[in-house]
């Protein structure tokens, strides 16, 4: 209890401040949220879905948080540089956990009815619609961090798709880590696609300050109605002293269509939670993942998909590439329901260690309650072959690059889920840079140089 406590005993003397700067809705699970913190505590290592970081000590430092929204000296637009080149995206910041709205895109660009902007401000706006999906689905029981997280989350991104809107260009929306403390910041996301409707969302993370701690917590709620079409990309490209602990939550409809892909570039220490639950038939979900990692870094991820109902088909895929003492995990779960017939469920976890001190641990399950299904699970866990290697030098190919393009080799069939063509092929080249050296954050733009 000794992490939480300075959280919980912290809303306690700051309750009013913190709501002051909020919106009723958010405001209105912030008691539950703080009791059940309380009560369920951390993560723990005994936990099993937690056995690989210690999330008690990710939190236990002394982080300052920006309760009463002071506002940063910042222009986004100015120090960010880092698009996809020939990819028109609909940029938006959120910096720290606050949405930065002194510069916008031009909302002429969007169709007509979708809503993109501030949670706190949306929730003010539009409490009605808000308040009909906030909270429904990123489950405070099942773990302490989310319910910490609606405890201290004032504002964040808000995605609003109408029934049968197509929204062409992909939105790009970045979160910009900066401070000159010790920081700790409690975003949330939520997006709301509705029936018929398609759109494309990448979300890219960054740290302006290498020599300041963050704790960045995340937990965002994507609710995809019958028969739509949503893609949610999600790049990490932080500092060293940068913790994140994200969880994702994901409802979908009959016939919907949704792809999740999560890439882990650059970071400090990061767990990734995925949930996922078909609530429709014949819906579809691609969930996969990517993280390279090298120094100590350490890459955690954990997958939930619940098959509820007949005939929905799901994929799944993560890649990690670990280097000089790295740590990886992958704790990964399908659970197919009684009366769930017709299920397809693929899962495969795979890993190369690149380094003798590099450390990786996997753990693909699959619980199944019902007799007519298709389902297959896999891990592996290697090192470069040798062979491939010895025969590139035999070539003349120096051994470093010849270890770099395997390397490369390995992630490409991560990379070739993105359905961003544009996308697809910036990866591809910062996948290069980060296995030369060259990557350490994102190039292109001040932030990172």
């Amino acid at each position: 209890m000794g992490a939480v406590q300075q959280y919980i005993d912290l809303y306690r003397s700051q309750k009013d401040l913190i709501n002051s700067h909020s919106s009723a809705v958010m405001n209105g699970l912030r008691e539950e949220a703080v009791a059940l913190s309380g009560s369920r505590g951390l993560p723990s290592l005994k936990d099993e879905e937690h056995r690989r970081t210690d999330i008690e000590s990710v939190y236990s430092p002394d982080y300052g948080l920006n309760l009463g929204r002071i506002d940063i000296e910042i222009n986004p637009y100015e120090v960010f540089r880092c698009d996809v080149p020939n990819l028109s995206t609909l940029l938006y910041f959120v910096v720290n956990d606050s949405f930065y709205k002194r510069i916008q895109p031009v909302s002429s660009k969007l169709p007509d009815g979708v809503l993109v902007g501030s949670l706190c401000d949306m929730s003010l706006q539009y409490p009605d619609l808000v308040s009909r999906y906030y909270g429904k689905v990123a489950d405070m029981k099942r773990d302490g961090t989310v319910a910490l997280n609606t405890a201290f989350a004032q504002d964040g991104f808000f995605l609003y798709i109408p029934d049968g809107v197509i929204v062409e260009k992909p939105i790009q929306l970045v979160n910009i880590l900066r401070g000159n403390v010790d920081f700790m910041v409690n975003r949330r996301l939520l997006i709301v696609v509705g029936k018929r409707a398609q759109a494309k969302l990448l979300v890219c993370d960054h740290s302006d300050e290498a020599t300041v701690k963050f704790l960045s917590s995340q937990v965002c709620e994507i609710f995809v109605d019958d028969d739509a079409v949503f893609d949610y990309y999600d790049i990490e490209e932080s500092s060293e002293n940068t913790s994140k602990v994200s969880s994702v939550f994901v409802r979908q409809g009959e016939r919907s269509n949704v792809l999740v892909n999560g890439i882990v570039l650059h970071n400090g220490v990061t767990r990734n939670n995925y949930y996922s639950a078909f609530e429709g038939e014949h819906a579809e979900l691609s969930l996969c993942g990517m993280a390279i990692a090298d120094k100590g870094q350490v890459v955690d991820t954990y997958t939930h998909i619940d098959h509820a109902v007949p005939h929905c088909h799901s994929n799944e895929l993560f890649k990690y590439v670990l280097n000089d003492s790295a740590r990886g995990s992958f704790s990964g779960r399908i659970l197919v329901r009684h009366g769930a017939q017709k299920t397809e469920a693929y899962q495969s976890n795979k890993n190369l260690c690149a380094s003798p001190l590099a450390k990786m641990y996997t753990k693909p399950q699959l619980e199944i309650y019902a007799d007519d299904v298709k389902c297959s699970h896999g891990a592996t866990v290697g090192q470069l072959d040798q062979n491939a290697l010895f025969y590139m030098r035999s070539r003349g190919i120096p051994e470093s690059e010849a270890r770099m393009l395997l390397m490369v080799a390995f992630t490409h069939d991560v990379i070739e889920k993105e359905r961003i063509e544009k996308l697809k092929e910036r990866l591809h080249k910062m996948v290069e840079r980060r296995f030369r050296g060259a990557l350490d954050k994102c190039a292109g733009c001040r932030i990172c140089q």
